[in-house]
Order: structure tokens, then C-alpha cells, then sequence
């Protein structure tokens, strides 16, 4: 049995496949980001799932594509938790980038993928190899147009006052904005870049109000400068994107594209139905 993850910082998808590509289960956990979380936060995660725990020592292999793994020592300290636990398994660790990459270019053509949910990324698929000319810092440096970065801006126009007032009643109808409930999770509770991203609905369910407009499109603006106009090919290239900001605001995203002279390509909410088919060719 192979085990299939893509893991945000928010949620993590799981599929378990036979050697034929038939889908055993599937099943969703809390995000395994092992930039935020710890060992034992990220095994209470696993067993509360039955389908995961259940199988642990069913599976073969085990194939990781995460956020927050696109450092070797990350990496590492992933596929040690995950070699403890699932005993039996192979286990490969690979940055979240790479499930995007599968996933929207199938035949392995050359391509800049970019990632745009709770968190984003950006790199170039020269049809084998993966390049990458900026090192994340983490959410709260980078992550330009990503979920948690709309809802830094959420919270930040509402605590200044300059959310226009109906638009503030309804925000305060919707979320509990009480600054120590805010507080406590984002300097306390784990995944506070995942916190600050549940905000991110709100901003595209009022996508048209200038608010936020000028958030969506100053956000697109700064990816395209500085993460996609990093390599030299890219108005030569297609350009894909997977993510929940990219699928939800694609329109916008879109628009900021064409007017950069960018070639929009493949727009997947999540990759994970793309990697069945990668990981059964490639047995």
C-alpha cells in the first residue's frame, strides 16, 4: 500500500493506492507543516485519524509533499517522525512544490510552478529538475499573495479602523475578533500562518468591494515581481498554479498575468488526484 500526502500548513489530503493505482482510502488531516509544529503535535495529528493509524503498518512507501519542506534539515526531521511511525514504509519527504509540479505538467514539460494557499511558492520545472531562486523565510517574511498574508491584511484594516463600517459588521458577525482570542492564536496555538488564512473566504466572498481589491491585486502584483519575474524565461514559458488563492481568484490572477505578458497555464485547486496517475507510472 502507498501512501500519497500533499500537506499544506491548513489541511493535508491522503490517499492510499494499491500497486494498480486503485484507491484503497482517503482521508484529510490537520496541516503537517514541520516549520510550526513539533514531533508530538504532528503524531497526535496522525492518530487521530483511523484510516492513518489503523494502516500504519500496512504501508509500503510513503510519499510526503509538504510545506515548510524545502529545507534538508526540515526534510529530515519530517521523514524521522514518519519512519518512526509508519515502520514498514519507504518514506520520501519532498517540498510541496513537487505535488504541484506532478500534478500540472503530466507529460514533464518544461514550466514555472507556483503554489498560492495558506502559504505560496514559485519554481522552474526544466522537465526534470526543480529550480528555485528564492528561499523561503517562512510566513511571516515572505508568502506573498497567500492565504495567511490576505488575512494579515484582514485584520490589520479592521484593527486600524479603515474596513468600511458594513463591511466591518459583517466581518464582526463572522469571525471573533476579541484581540486576546487573536492573540493567543497567532503567538500561542500551533499554525498561526493557518489562522491567519481562514480569513482569506472573506476577502474573496468580497472580492468586488475595493477593500479588497486593492489587497488581491497589490498581493498578485508583488508575486509576479518577486517570485515569478526571477527567472528569465518567464514570459517564455507556461505558467501554472495550484492552491486554493490562485483557483478562487483566478480572474484576477489572470488579469495581473496578461498584463505582465505572463502565460497563465493549468489552475488546480489541490494536486493530490494528479499524483495517483504520476506515482502509478512511475513505479
Amino acid at each position: 500500500m502507498k501512501l500519497l500526502v500533499d500537506s499544506g500548513s491548513t489541511k493535508a489530503d491522503w490517499i492510499a493506492i494499491d500497486n494498480n493505482g486503485k484507491v484503497l482510502f482517503t482521508t484529510q488531516t490537520l496541516g503537517l507543516n514541520p516549520e510550526v509544529l513539533e514531533k508530538a503535535e504532528i503524531i497526535n495529528r496522525l492518530d487521530d485519524k483511523f484510516d492513518i493509524s489503523h494502516n500504519r503498518d500496512k504501508a509500503t512507501h510513503l510519499y510526503f509533499y509538504g510545506a515548510g519542506c524545502g529545507t534538508d534539515r526540515m526534510k529530515n526531521f519530517l521523514t524521522k517522525v514518519f519512519q518512526e511511525y509508519f515502520k514498514k514504509a519507504v518514506v520520501s519527504v519532498f517540498e510541496d512544490t513537487y505535488a504541484a509540479v506532478y500534478a500540472t505538467t503530466p507529460k514533464g514539460e518544461e514550466a514555472i510552478v507556483c503554489i498560492l494557499g495558506t502559504g505560496s511558492n514559485c519554481s522552474y520545472f526544466d522537465g526534470k529538475v526543480l529550480h528555485q531562486k528564492v528561499q523561503s523565510l517562512g510566513y511571516i517574511a515572505m508568502d506573498d499573495c497567500s492565504g495567511n498574508r490576505f488575512g494579515r491584511h484582514l485584520i490589520r484594516g479592521y484593527s486600524f479602523n479603515k474596513m468600511p463600517k458594513e463591511l466591518a459588521q459583517e466581518f464582526e458577525e463572522e469571525y471573533n475578533l476579541d484581540p486576546d482570542y487573536i492573540k493567543n492564536n497567532l503567538y500561542k496555538e500551533p499554525n498561526p500562518n493557518a489562522y491567519l488564512a481562514t480569513f482569506a473566504k472573506f476577502l474573496i466572498k468580497h472580492k468586488d468591494t475595493e477593500f479588497c481589491r486593492q489587497y488581491i491585486y497589490s498581493e498578485l502584483e508583488d508575486f509576479v515581481e518577486n517570485y515569478i519575474m526571477q527567472f528569465e524565461n518567464y514570459k517564455e514559458v507556461p505558467v501554472h498554479f495550484v492552491g486554493s488563492i490562485a483557483f478562487y481568484l483566478v480572474d484576477e490572477l489572470t488579469e495581473v498575468l496578461n498584463k505582465y505578458g505572463i502565460k497563465i497555464g493549468n489552475v488546480l485547486r489541490r494536486p493530490i488526484d494528479g499524483l495517483i496517475a504520476y506515482h502509478v507510472l512511475n513505479k
